[in-house]
């Protein structure tokens, strides 16, 4: 008799988050009821225990074009990191010394033009 094997979900280990971090979010029940507009960007504006379930919950301030708008108690299982490399990864490794600036991706083009109208100089040098 063959031996069945239970799915194995991936179990993160538990991050803590500060004041001013952003991190990406699901509302959990929109998710699972298939309901669209369940992920967001967040920044944490503080964290807090459950006085009933002893869980560290967090508020988290969404940030949204249409304007921001608190959100309270978000699990932190249903949050994940957004690190600022990954934010300018495309900036650190834009071709800065190339002609074409359709070869750059819009942020690096945006950062290049900020650049050279605050120095009013020569494109920079790559460090």
């Amino acid at each position: 008799m063959a031996q069945q094997t239970q799915p194995q979900l991936a179990l993160r280990r538990q991050a803590r988050y500060l004041k001013g971090d952003l991190v990406l979010f699901r509302d959990v029940e929109r998710f699972w009821l298939g309901l669209p507009g369940h992920t967001f960007i967040g920044r944490v504006e503080r964290s807090w225990t459950n006085i009933h379930n002893h869980r560290l919950l967090y508020d988290l301030m969404e940030l949204n074009v249409h304007g921001n708008r608190a959100r309270s108690g978000i699990d932190p299982d249903y949050m994940r990191p957004l690190p600022a490399a990954v934010a300018v990864h495309d900036i650190d490794t834009a071709p800065l010394n190339e002609t074409d600036t359709g070869a750059m991706s819009p942020a690096a083009v945006a950062w290049l033009r900020q650049h050279l109208a605050q120095h009013d100089s020569a494109t920079p040098v790559r460090r």
